[in-house]
């Protein structure tokens, strides 16, 4: 006689026991929050509490300061000289209410670029965007990896430009006053509730004053939970040398990493 216990079956999805079997399997597989136990019509005090945590630090992000320092000690190490810049937002609280304004730089910014006298084929534009976090996080692990990728390729860097209160498009700007071929915003994206970190890149060729966003490439996810800096570094490096080969960015450059580019004639 087998005395050994027989594994019991899973219970039926159309029963409580069984739906409850089922989220725990799904829950480990996404951030997202899925399944969430219920107390009578509200959530459980636990989810409650973990989604005001999430809601907070998301709020926290939106709000914090870019901290210069620490990213201007790690760019010396990189051996990457970089100049301290601001939108034309003039607090935290003009950038969140006018939009605009983060898409410009102010009148000293503008005149430090100008008179600087530095250039490069590519400027490379930090700013704290919806998430400082994100960008004194994962900016310099980014450029860690990419550099050398820049350097095969032969890249002549301009001065990294450090942004406070930067939209996407204030990138263009700063290209304009250095007179570069190609910009790469690195900033933080607008924080979720599992993701207040997340650092997108955004990279556009021959930025001028009508450049959209459709003329960019974006490069996003880019935090410990998503695409790791050393990929999203390849994935950046592949974009721009396709950029200076087809003249074009945007909506005009398919992303065919790892496949055979076509350059249409003319």
């Amino acid at each position: 006689m087998n005395d050994k216990k027989q594994p019991q079956p899973p219970a039926p999805l159309d029963t409580p026991s069984g739906t409850a079997e089922l989220w725990a399997a799904l829950r480990p597989l996404t951030a997202a929050r899925i399944g969430l136990p219920r107390t009578g019509a509200s959530l459980a005090t636990p989810a409650l509490l973990d989604f005001r945590l999430a809601h907070a630090r998301a709020r926290d992000a939106v709000g914090a300061a870019l901290d210069t320092g620490p990213l201007l000690a790690g760019l010396s190490l990189l051996g990457q000289p970089a100049l301290v810049c601001r939108s034309a937002a003039p607090d935290r609280r003009s950038y969140l209410m006018r939009p605009d304004l983060g898409r410009q730089l102010d009148a000293d910014s503008l005149a430090l670029l100008q008179a600087s006298g530095l250039r490069g084929g590519l400027v490379v534009v930090l700013a704290d965007g919806l998430s400082a976090q994100a960008t004194q996080c994962h900016a310099l692990p980014v450029l860690e990896a990419l550099l050398p990728l820049l350097q095969t390729q032969g890249w002549v860097l301009a001065p990294v430009v450090l942004l406070h209160h930067g939209r996407v498009a204030a990138g263009d700007a700063v290209a304009r006053a250095l007179q570069a071929e190609a910009v790469l915003v690195l900033i933080g994206e607008r924080p979720g509730l599992s993701s207040p970190d997340s650092l997108g890149a955004y990279i556009t060729w021959a930025p001028g004053a009508a450049t959209s966003d459709a003329d960019r490439n974006c490069v996003s996810n880019i935090r410990t939970q998503g695409l790791t800096p050393q990929a999203a570094a390849a994935k950046i490096a592949w974009l721009l040398n396709q950029m200076r080969v087809q003249q074009r960015s945007g909506v005009a450059l398919k992303d065919q990493m790892g496949q055979p580019v076509h350059v249409p004639a003319g």
